[in-house]
């Protein structure tokens, strides 16, 4: 039997992320709370070409990710992306789904395009309206029955049910509370330190450098049915800052009730939030063609499966695997960009593989900033990518854990400080 943990791994010689943006993550029924998500998609791509003076008729492939059906054009997701931003009509797109995982594997998925030689230059978006998620019901397509239940139900609360095991995702992180002895006092002291980050990173205007603020707008697209943003209200003219990131002290957390039985709570898990995000991928040969300056190279992925019933501890096994492919060690990674899915599980997580907290998250995470999720993994691949520029460093790993017992995990170079 091969004691090697299974899973799909892949290298890159000469693949690049060229730049990334998001917009801000607003709070749950909050300022976005009425925006499709293919609307905030189609912003975020259109400021990449923007900022990035890239012409959309260049993409060869529109990969898209979104998790809820959060429309009624749900479908058509990718495709309008790529049209209402510009990208030629006879370019395909696609819509991936790898549950919290998916913001990674759109990035993962144009790279491999690339090494097949299909395209040179991808354009990959993460979107994900959370307050969107439909009441729903399953069983009512043929009509009700005399006596028949309704059985409409909120998607966002239920999807969070995983039934193989019979746990919740919060069960989950609970479970590896037990394992890996972690105590509430422990997991409300690492929210507070997100939140701390957080903060800091928003007043010091790291943070601010990779969003795009939203305002109402209308995106037309010739011989076509305009779309569009409109903010949540009419006096607000900009959403230009994360609206979960907050003050948030231990001894406040400390005063939340837990809500799985144990040691999490709303407080030290992931913001529920609406938001974003979106990234160029291109080959070596269209860098240099075009004479780009691109924000990182993307050297390696990975994705592996874990038991569901601790699908929070994926990380660890997908982070030692793409680093194992690259021949890269642990110690050579400067920044990590872990998704905080909940605190516990994240605590785990870097106890699993002793990370060096003062390495992890150092602009915060999922906890104080939020976590769209589609968007995820497009947002923390941009943050470490862009951290490591900032601080002179080389090596960056973005991961996260995905509900159903998987991890996924992406390494990016700063070829500038190699």
């Amino acid at each position: 039997m091969n004691s090697k943990p299974s899973g799909l791994a892949a290298t890159y010689d000469d693949t690049w992320l060229l730049d990334g943006v998001r917009t801000p993550f607003a709070e749950f029924n909050g300022v976005l709370g009425g925006v499709s998500p293919t609307d905030m998609g189609i912003k975020v791509a259109r400021e990449l070409f923007r900022r990035t003076g890239i012409g959309p008729a260049d993409v060869g492939a529109v990969i898209a990710g979104c998790m809820a059906q959060a429309s009624f054009d749900a479908y058509v997701l990718p495709r309008h992306i790529g049209l209402y931003s510009g990208v030629s009509r006879e370019v395909p797109a696609q819509l991936i789904q790898r549950v919290c995982g998916t913001g990674f594997e759109l990035i993962k998925q144009a790279a491999d395009l690339i090494a097949l030689r299909q395209i040179e230059l991808g354009l990959c978006v993460g979107t994900e309206s959370m307050s969107r998620n439909p009441i729903a019901a399953y069983t009512h397509r043929g009509g009700f029955r005399l006596g028949a239940q309704v059985e409409f139900k909120d998607f966002l609360w239920e999807s969070l049910l995983d039934p193989a095991p019979n746990t919740t995702m919060g069960g989950t992180a609970e479970n590896l509370a037990k394992q890996y002895r972690l105590e509430r006092s422990e997991v409300d002291a690492f929210a507070a330190d997100s939140f701390a980050r957080a903060l800091a990173a928003q007043q010091d205007g790291f943070l601010s450098g990779e969003i795009v603020p939203v305002v109402t707008e209308e995106f037309a697209l010739e011989n076509y049915k305009p779309r569009g943003i409109r903010l949540a209200s009419s006096k607000l003219k900009e959403f230009a800052t994360d609206d979960h990131v907050r003050p948030s002290p231990i001894e406040q957390l400390a005063k939340i009730r837990p809500a799985f039985g144990g040691v999490q709570t709303g407080g030290n898990s992931s913001g529920i939030v609406d938001g974003a995000a979106g990234t160029l991928v291109a080959s070596g040969r269209y860098v240099r063609d075009t004479k780009t300056n691109p924000l990182a190279r993307l050297v390696a992925a990975a994705v592996v499966g874990v038991a569901p019933e601790v699908m929070g501890i994926g990380p660890a096994p997908a982070i030692r695997m793409v680093l194992e492919r690259a021949g890269i060690k642990l110690s050579d990674v400067d920044r990590f960009e872990i998704n905080e899915a909940f605190g516990a599980q994240c605590l785990a997580v870097e106890r699993e593989l002793g990370l060096d907290h003062a390495k992890l998250n150092v602009n915060g995470g999922a906890i104080a900033i939020g976590h769209p999720l589609a968007a995820t993994g497009v947002r923390l691949t941009v943050t470490v990518a862009r951290e490591l520029v900032r601080r002179k460093l080389r090596y960056g790993v973005s991961s996260a854990c995905i509900g159903g017992g998987q991890g996924i995990a992406l390494l990016v170079e700063n070829t500038s400080a190699a």
